[in-house]
């Protein structure tokens, strides 16, 4: 009878867990450890898009997870604790798409002691005046997908719907479908670009705020500059890229939960944004880091050119993996730049 109650307390008690865990509830257990975990920060985030990225920086000697508890699983999510260049890391992967993206930055910085975020991964290349392999830091990020779709038969002076009240705007700027088609009208009309709905920390409840362009921090921005020397490889196995890469300060990026393989498309975000490296994630992580005013910045390696067009085919495929390395490889650099662990860089 002993054994019975022992094992129905057992069930009870698995089962209670479960429905914590089903209803986004902590656990009293992960709470613990994201406690004793955050006496010992303030932790250096690191975000990654997917295990294509993140594995290189595993497998990194650069990186050393902490012996007692290497990771915590929360929420579908797995944050990894080490150390990077003496640096205190929490490491966790986002998963495809603005929405992962966001929703794994906001748990980071939610749950855990943070004195900055660096995004790094991959990226399609928008400036044919780059080459795969090149690392690209960009100034702003904006996401490129929240539109307002025009009704058919609308022009650019006609009022959008919901645009008096202040829900939309025309200020940004659209993308006309027609200007793309061969034969006759083109019913889609156009779309315009949106800028963001945001609550940051720093503002009233409730009360929104709009923004398009997200800065990364211009600290950050200045510390990285000092990357533009870092020689990268630039073969793989015995096929070479046409010149070494290289690490370069850019004007802008774009996100949307999109996968640009159209060289149109690239090249009017290119014409209409200046943008360079187009992809999926990092606008997501720059929005959380604004609102939560966290210093951040994001590091890209082109892995192709968005659409074809280059001198090299099937890029992606062949070039994806060195861009990887290239992006972790820069990163590791970026971290030892970093003031030493306990200090906290002045964020402009």
């Amino acid at each position: 009878m002993g054994y019975f109650l022992i094992g129905v307390l057992v069930v009870v008690l698995f089962i209670g867990n479960v429905i914590e865990e089903a209803n986004g509830e902590i656990s009293p257990t992960v709470l613990s450890k994201i406690e004793w975990m955050n006496k010992r920060g303030p932790y250096l985030g690191i975000v990654a898009p997917n295990n294509f990225e993140l594995n290189p920086l595993l497998a990194s000697q650069a990186y050393v997870p902490y012996p007692s508890l290497p990771f915590i699983d929360f929420a579908g999510r797995r944050f990894r604790f080490g150390k990077i260049s003496n640096q205190r890391v929490v490491i966790v992967m986002t998963g495809l798409g603005v929405v992962n993206a966001g929703v794994a930055t906001q748990l980071l910085v939610s749950l855990f002691r943070l004195k900055g975020v660096l995004h790094y991964g991959i990226a399609g290349n928008a400036d044919v005046n780059l080459e795969i392999g090149d690392v690209t830091i960009p100034k702003y990020w904006a996401h490129s997908g929240l539109w307002n779709w025009q009704r058919y038969g609308d022009g650019i002076d006609d009022e959008l719907a919901l645009e008096a009240p202040g829900d939309y705007t025309r200020d940004i700027g659209y993308l006309q479908f027609s200007k793309y088609t061969n034969g006759s009208d083109n019913l889609l009309n156009r779309v315009w670009y949106q800028p963001e709905e945001i609550f940051p920390v720093t503002g009233t409840p409730e009360v929104r705020e709009h923004i398009f362009w997200v800065p990364v921090d211009k600290s950050y921005l200045n510390l990285a500059r000092q990357l533009e020397d870092t020689k990268l490889p630039q073969c793989v196995n015995t096929t070479c890229l046409p010149r070494p890469p290289k690490v370069t300060i850019v004007d802008r990026g774009v996100s949307a939960s999109v996968f640009v393989d159209n060289a149109a498309y690239r090249t009017f975000l290119r014409s209409k944004f200046n943008a360079t490296a187009v992809e999926m994630e990092s606008a997501a992580v720059a929005l959380i880091c604004h609102q939560q005013s966290i210093p951040f910045v994001v590091i890209r390696a082109l892995s192709d050119l968005a659409g074809g067009g280059s001198d090299m085919s099937n890029e992606a495929d062949i070039f994806g993996s060195l861009a990887a390395q290239n992006s972790v490889d820069v990163l590791v650099k970026f971290v030892g730049l970093l003031p030493p662990y306990g200090s906290k860089i002045q964020s402009e």
